[in-house]
């Protein structure tokens, strides 16, 4: 089942989103969170520091995983997943470093490591939250549009459209990664919830075609419909074509 949030705006979108993740962690302290980066999970993240720096949420026993990392970036770059979580959110709680976990895009044989980070994931008993992001072409995590959906965590060529709107982090688009280590579709849907955010006019036909089109490989998102738990929670730019259609939506503002 989809149910839909709707926000005013994305400082508001940031704050319901997180309040999911507060309820997680305080229902379960050991949680398993599948996490996010890009613009979409930056005001996530801010909340869940700052209820934590106000003593409403202890990170001691949390463990989590991320969605991807892209091949070829030291970890120390300002645009690796590594750094950029650290930087967002782990340096900022009382997380164990130890319990924070991403694919190593650096890794000798990506392989084995795609292979091994799906095994770590079961290891630590499944993702009992996962964010989630949509693409401008309905992407989640890396998973681009393709002829099937990719099951388990491997390693993707992103395509230009996907390379274009991450190049605004990079000095140049030359410099934007050309493959990245990514869930797969199937990992992402063994979470038991789903959270996800989304914002801006840009985002509406994905929005919108994940969620009221048939499921299709070349709509990455709409493989969402299948899950048993999801919430998206966008403003109404990204809603405006679900609102101007007048779909039938589980829907709270």
């Amino acid at each position: 089942m989809t149910r839909f949030i709707i926000a005013r705006d994305y400082e508001d979108m940031s704050e319901k989103a997180a309040m999911l993740f507060l309820k997680q962690i305080n229902k379960k302290d050991n949680s398993l969170l599948g996490l996010a980066t890009g613009s979409s999970p930056i005001g996530i993240y801010r909340n869940l520091i700052k209820w934590h720096k106000e003593g409403l949420l202890d990170f001691s026993a949390v463990k989590t995983v991320s969605l991807d990392e892209y091949v070829g970036l030291l970890v120390s770059d300002p645009q690796s997943y590594r750094h950029f979580m650290d930087e967002n959110l782990f340096n900022h709680i009382n997380i164990k470093m130890e319990n924070t976990h991403i694919p190593n895009g650096l890794a000798a044989n990506l392989e084995t490591e795609v292979a091994e980070y799906e095994k770590r994931i079961e290891m630590l008993g499944g993702i009992d939250m996962q964010l989630l992001g949509i693409g401008r072409n309905a992407h989640i995590g890396f998973n681009e549009p393709s002829d099937s959906f990719a099951t388990d965590t491997h390693i993707v060529k992103l395509t230009q459209d996907t390379r274009e709107a991450n190049a605004r982090f990079f000095n140049s688009p030359n410099e934007v990664p050309t493959k990245a280590l990514t869930m797969g579709i199937g990992t992402i849907m063994r979470a038991k919830k789903i959270v996800l955010v989304s914002y801006g006019v840009n985002k509406a036909d994905a929005l919108y075609k994940s969620f009221f089109e048939n499921t299709n490989p070349r709509v990455p998102g709409s493989i969402l419909q299948y899950h048993a738990d999801v919430t998206v929670v966008a403003d109404r730019a990204a809603m405006g074509r679900i609102i101007d259609e007048g779909m039938d939506i589980n829907c709270s503002i």
